[in-house]
């Protein structure tokens, strides 16, 4: 069995943060501060932030340094994109069969995503959106657009995707529209209804996170002036 280098540590070390959330999109990779956790010399982590770099996970910008990647706006538009349309639709096709238990549950969850709001983690804070919602599909009748909703779902965690972490004030906006779809889907509203609102909830989401990256995207670079002859 060979022995893991140094390097590969490193990269391993980091990578995990990265995919399990602990480090989000635009957290800045400090070299010594990872050497001196891992007890290592900052070569081998200068070595896998070049890999990481190589794989589009993280970036190096001039005066930054390294940081891990944003989510790149056109792959996270088209996935948010698609996944409120079929959430939203799930949502309302599932509304007609949820129990009194069930929304209660979903409130018991919102409840706690609310609680989190004083000390937010974006990571935790995304787990329990999930459960939310998927209190709201999961028992969807028609089994392919639950089918499109897994995917999408399981595309934003490839994308790495705690969107709070770009816009953690988004967090408590979401937790009140939480509030308005249940108290709608309780009241029996039209399913139209339901569907645009839980559609609604997940595009202000989407144009936060985009409206953020549009603020944050690194200056470029000054063009050429003419030298005057």
């Amino acid at each position: 069995m060979s022995v893991e280098s140094k390097s590969q540590q490193a990269y391993r070390f980091i990578r995990e943060r990265i995919d399990d959330g602990r480090y989000v999109p635009g957290y800045r990779l400090v070299l010594a501060q990872i050497a001196g956790e891992l007890d290592v010399s900052v070569v081998p982590v200068r070595e896998a932030i070049r890999r990481l770099e190589a794989e589009g996970l993280v970036t190096f910008q001039k005066n930054v340094g390294a940081q891990v990647a944003l989510i790149k706006e056109t792959e996270y538009l088209h996935t948010m994109q698609t996944l409120a349309l079929v959430e939203g639709f799930a949502t309302s096709l599932t509304a007609p069969y949820l129990t009194p238990e069930q929304l209660g549950r979903a409130r018991a969850i919102n409840d706690e995503m609310r609680r989190t709001l004083e000390d937010f983690e974006p990571h935790r804070f995304t787990e329990l959106n999930l459960e939310f919602h998927a209190v709201l599909f999961e028992g969807c009748p028609n089994p392919h657009v639950l089918d499109l909703v897994h995917r999408g779902w399981n595309r934003m965690r490839v994308l790495r995707d705690s969107s709070f972490s770009f816009v953690p004030g988004r967090a408590r906006a979401s937790v009140e529209e939480h509030e308005r779809i249940v108290e709608l889907i309780e009241q029996g509203a039209d399913a139209l209804e339901i569907e645009l609102a839980a559609r609604q909830h997940r595009t202000a989401t989407l144009d936060a996170v985009l409206a953020y990256q549009a603020d944050h995207k690194p200056a470029s670079a000054p063009a050429p002036q003419a030298v005057a002859t």
